[in-house]
């Protein structure tokens, strides 16, 4: 338990740090929104492309892999729109609760496996980030199209070009096919991309931190508490019988049900905001989950160790 906790809490810490920093204004404003930038489309891609285009992916249980991850998704999209009636809430909310129940904090989720499972378990995790970001992207924005309140009504093909043109898919479908095609990581722009990511994961957790806002938190009702206890709580034991049943093994399945277990990404509040979904409320939802996944995500490494 203590060699979990230790690997674990720099990768909250620096999240804590992002805030503590924003709110003493030690560096900028302008600053964060550069580094979320910077992390999106230059060092997130880097990380992504140099693990997933060296490693050995021919032992991985790609079919296992893809079936509980996607498996997880789809019946924790249904779980949340069965119990629509029971919530009573206006389709505004609801369209951000359903971004809520599914969307994952990628950079979390490779912090904590770099953390916890070494190169194989970020490799896992980037396999994740493949299939998790076009389904959730494409379920997120038909919930916003029917309950969000907008006029906007992008067809299929902008939806999919939209999808397709996200920088850390594009990065790990890259790196999977420099890999199958046996190129592996290229001479000196591989090197050069692997130092490029290794500042990934301390820039992208101090943007996390530095987004997180404590006044929405407060506001933080029903909805958010159904929405946290769905996404850190329902969606891991779901990966976790989904693994158990495919037959995954240890270090496959850990990284699966932890990224089940993330919180919800920020993505999910420009979403929210540009299609008519209730974006005070998932400000709430963001800032709330991110907090109780510092003490959720433990105590299920703990438990993912004990079975």
């Amino acid at each position: 338990m203590i060699a979990i906790l230790s690997a674990l809490l720099p990768t909250f810490a620096l999240i804590v740090l992002g805030y503590i920093l924003r709110q003493r204004k030690f560096l900028p404003d302008t600053f964060w929104p550069g580094a979320e930038k910077l992390t999106y489309f230059v060092t997130f891609p880097a990380l992504l492309f140099s693990n997933t285009a060296k490693a050995d992916l021919g032992d991985l249980p790609l079919i296992g892999i893809a079936s509980a991850m996607l498996g997880t998704i789809g019946i924790c999209t249904a779980l949340i729109i069965a119990i629509k009636p029971i919530l009573k809430q206006s389709p505004a909310t609801f369209s951000s609760l359903v971004q809520g129940a599914i969307r994952p904090n990628t950079y979390i989720g490779l912090a904590v496996a770099a953390a916890l499972l070494g190169p194989q378990g970020v490799t896992v995790t980037a396999l994740c980030v493949a299939l998790v970001v076009p389904t959730v992207n494409v379920i997120s924005v038909l919930a916003c199209i029917h309950w969000g309140d907008n006029d906007r009504k992008p067809g299929l093909v902008s939806l999919l070009r939209d999808v397709l043109k996200n920088p850390l898919l594009m990065a790990c479908v890259l790196g999977i096919l420099f890999n199958v095609s046996d190129i592996g990581l290229p001479p000196i722009a591989g090197p050069f991309l692997e130092v490029l990511g290794r500042a990934a994961l301390p820039i992208g957790l101090l943007a996390v931190g530095a987004g997180l806002d404590l006044t929405a938190a407060r506001r933080a009702g029903l909805p958010v508490g159904v929405s946290s206890f769905g996404k850190l709580v329902i969606s891991p034991a779901v990966a976790a019988g989904l693994c158990l049943a495919l037959g995954l093994p240890s270090i496959e399945f850990a990284a699966v049900v932890l990224y089940a277990a993330l919180p919800c990404s920020a993505s999910a509040y420009v979403l929210a905001r540009l299609m008519g979904g209730d974006a005070q409320m998932m400000a709430s939802v963001i800032t709330v989950h991110t907090l109780l996944a510092i003490i959720v995500m433990p105590i299920i490494a703990i438990l993912i160790h004990a079975v």
